[in-house]
């Protein structure tokens, strides 16, 4: 049988497959709480200076900085205000390029070695570089460890979400891949609680971290993906996923073999070194790679609230504050059901790097977003998800279809375009009535 049949067969989101999920899923509050550190410890409260030497003309030799708030912060301790207070938004900055860096790395070397030893590397040194971010003794140990942070959250946040589907059926994608986004939301949520409660910025890392430790302890007994050791080549390492998840789930499967078609393609050495390259050189996937990447972002530091931007329209009073964040209502909605589509519409064995086209595009984004006059961003976006919206037609369904294992069933006659699927339906309908016509007067003739 195939690897879908096999699902089936095995439980498609059985106990087992829920339970996987729930840790995987769980773990986005941990990267949640780890990707909004800096917006609680970064704090910088009120402060005045009072002049505590003079020279003789006048020019004031040293400074006594009082902060008026009660805050412990990496601001208060390490002073970081004036000259330096570009320094709390580097070590930000730092987090992120680790992220995008951490996508770019961990990416294909899951595609490579395999899912679950990567995620549970990332996760471990996450989680140490994590408390010497809590217990760092100068600024320079704590922006190394963020930087180092962001590197490890960005390539597990990818490999944990394609955990997340490449343990389910086909059919439950959506569900597990929209959970991940949902409690990564919720994620920053509860650091926001979390904050409130714990005020010092060290137990406050110490505590946001801390949860890493469990959610690794319930990783190590995860198994590989059955879906990256089918692509592999390696069915019968796969099969015995397979076995282990039916047992957990409480169904009998003695007799479970995988199709061993699989093994010539995977062992295909072309396919397998170009790797990121595939993205470019193979026809099929440069042309959904090139509109997938035509995204949107929308910078929540660009929603105004004051009232002369208000406008009455049909009668209706709305503001630039409801438009945009209806916009980012359809910009998060979009962005989550790409991520899921885009796994669906790239094979297995490079389905990480898929991916990789996001984080590329959101800096690009965001840096031409400080360089261009404040209405040019909006009119990018508007044209941008208009182009997008028209150019996703050139991109085939994938719903209740299965998805690709190996590079070579990217040709497969059963994914063409959106507009080509829709007229092969009705033609394949049209052909079943036929014949079913044909069918009825042959049995009247008989009869």
């Amino acid at each position: 049988m195939d690897l879908e049949e096999a699902l089936k067969l095995v439980g498609e989101f059985g106990p087992y497959q829920k339970r996987a999920v729930a840790v995987l899923v769980l773990t986005q509050v941990y990267m949640a709480c780890q990707s909004m550190l800096i917006v609680l410890v970064g704090f910088t409260p009120e402060y005045r200076t009072e002049q505590q030497h003079q020279q003789q003309d006048g020019v004031p030799v040293s400074q006594h900085v009082t902060f008026t708030e009660n805050v412990d912060s990496i601001v208060t301790e390490w002073f970081l205000i004036k000259q330096q207070a570009y320094k709390v938004s580097l070590a930000g900055s730092l987090f992120f390029a680790g992220l995008l860096i951490g996508n770019v790395v961990f990416g294909p070397l899951s595609d490579k070695i395999g899912r679950r030893p990567v995620y549970l590397t990332g996760l471990f040194f996450e989680v140490v570089f994590g408390y010497v971010t809590a217990f760092a003794p100068s600024y320079e140990v704590f922006a190394a460890s963020r930087f180092l942070v962001g590197l490890m959250n960005g390539g597990i946040g990818l490999v944990c979400f394609v955990l997340t589907q490449e343990y389910v059926g086909k059919s439950y994608w959506a569900m597990t891949g929209t959970l991940t986004s949902m409690t990564f939301a919720v994620g920053i949520a509860l650091f926001g609680a979390l904050g409130y409660l714990i005020q010092p910025w060290r137990s406050l890392a110490t505590a946001a971290n801390s949860s890493g430790v469990l959610f690794f302890l319930l990783s190590v007994t995860l198994p590989e993906s059955p879906r990256w050791l089918y692509s592999q080549g390696q069915a019968e390492r796969a099969e015995e996923v397979l076995r282990f998840m039916a047992s957990r789930n409480g169904n009998a499967v003695k007799h479970l073999m995988l199709q061993r078609v699989g093994v010539s393609k995977a062992g295909n050495h072309k396919s397998r070194g170009a790797g990121v390259l595939q993205l470019i050189i193979h026809p099929v996937l440069r042309l959904r790679t090139m509109v997938l990447m035509y995204g949107l972002t929308l910078d929540w530091r660009t929603i105004r609230t004051n009232s002369q931007f208000e406008f009455v329209l049909a009668g209706a009073l709305l503001s630039v504050t409801s438009l945009a964040l209806v916009g980012k209502l359809m910009v998060s909605a979009a962005f989550n059901i790409a991520y899921v589509y885009t796994s669906e519409l790239y094979p297995t064995v490079i389905r990480h790097e898929s991916h990789l086209s996001y984080c590329v595009l959101v800096v690009c984004l965001c840096v031409s977003q400080r360089a261009l006059h404040t209405s040019m961003p909006f009119t990018v976006f508007c044209l941008s998800g208009l182009s997008a919206g028209c150019l996703g037609l050139l991109l085939p369904e994938t719903l209740n279809r299965p998805a690709a294992e190996t590079l070579e069933e990217l040709g497969s006659p059963g994914l063409g375009r959106v507009l080509e699927s829709k007229v092969s339906r009705k033609k394949h309908l049209s052909d079943v009535t036929m014949v079913n016509l044909e069918n009825q007067k042959q049995e009247k003739l008989m009869s």
